[in-house]
């Protein structure tokens, strides 16, 4: 198990150069720059060429692609993602200062997906073709089907305006001291509209491996040896269903990760996903290119601890 870790660790240095370049060539193919967009383009016609450039030399962006590319990646192997063109704070105290709500928002999201899904996936393999499971089909059809963005101006306008149980927006009420249980009750409506697209696959995932395993011949000898449903459900059939939600589950973090960037915009969440979005629209490339290297190296990791679930889901699956 330990070389495998290594070995994978390995792996994921190259990935993770050839993802930071990607990044930077997408980010070199926007129109414009930084500059450009510093200055209103009503107020652009009151500035010289020279002053321009005199502008972009100021912060380093008259210098060739290539070069400007090495020059932020002799900093990463420094353990220093720049500084924001904003704001000129480092990016990577900017990110450690936004990552945990956007880690709270993500997990808790990811945890309703997984209980919620996985129970309801339950529920509708083991009443497969009543009213519960078409009904459930039906359902998650539904959620996966219909834009996050959807579910969340519809449960702003019924859960925070109609009917007022949750907040509109923002991590804690204005002007009074982040206590656990409002940002608890703050979390709640974006980390649910978060959670339901995951919640329809994780169901639907679980149903499909549930009911291929109750069909093996092993459930039919535990059903003849006289054990109880209930026992032969959990203790048998569940645990090998687990394999396949394994991968789902982490395939899916991606996915979560790049959907809050569209929520904590909605909610105001001030989180990475705020923090990237006002970087793409203002150019800032270090703060664009410091969150998408984090955001892969999550996602790298997650991939690795899902690797690593499976020998405990499954104890004949074995590393070397």
């Amino acid at each position: 198990m330990q070389t495998y870790i290594l070995r994978r660790l390995a792996i994921s240095v190259p990935i993770l150069l050839g993802l930071t370049v990607v990044t930077f060539f997408f980010t070199e193919l926007m129109p414009g720059d930084f500059v450009d967009g510093l200055i209103p383009t009503t107020a652009i016609v009151n500035f010289s060429p020279e002053q321009l450039e005199t502008m972009r030399e100021n912060y380093g962006l008259n210098k060739p692609p290539y070069l400007r590319y090495f020059i932020w990646l002799r900093e990463l192997t420094k353990g220093n993602l720049g500084r924001s063109l904003t704001s000129g704070a480092p990016v990577r105290d900017e990110i450690l200062e936004r990552l945990p709500a956007t880690l709270q928002l993500t997990a808790t999201a990811l945890l309703i997906g997984i209980f919620a899904g996985t129970g309801l996936g339950i529920i509708s393999a083991v009443k497969q073709y009543s009213w519960i499971d078409q009904f459930l089909t039906l359902l998650g059809f539904f959620w996966i089907s219909t834009p996050g963005f959807v579910f969340a101006i519809g449960g702003i306008f019924l859960f925070s305006l109609k009917l007022p149980i949750f907040p509109t927006s923002g991590i804690t009420n204005y002007g009074e001291e982040a206590t656990l249980l409002t940002r608890i009750h703050h979390m709640i409506l974006p980390s649910l509209v978060l959670g339901l697209g995951s919640m329809a696959g994780f169901m639907r995932y679980a149903r499909g491996s549930l009911l291929d395993v109750i069909r093996q011949d092993y459930i039919t000898v535990a059903r003849a040896k006289g054990l109880a449903e209930r026992a032969i459900l959990l203790r048998h059939a569940l645990r090998n269903a687990l394999i396949p939600l394994i991968t789902i589950i982490s395939l899916n973090i991606p996915f979560l990760i790049g959907g809050t960037v569209i929520i904590e915009h909605i909610f105001a969440w001030p989180g990475m996903g705020t923090y990237s979005l006002a970087a793409i629209f203002a150019r800032d490339y270090p703060v664009i290119m410091g969150v998408n290297f984090v955001v892969a190296l999550m996602v790298l990791l997650s991939n690795l601890l899902a690797d690593i679930s499976y020998a405990f889901a499954d104890p004949r699956i074995h590393y070397e």
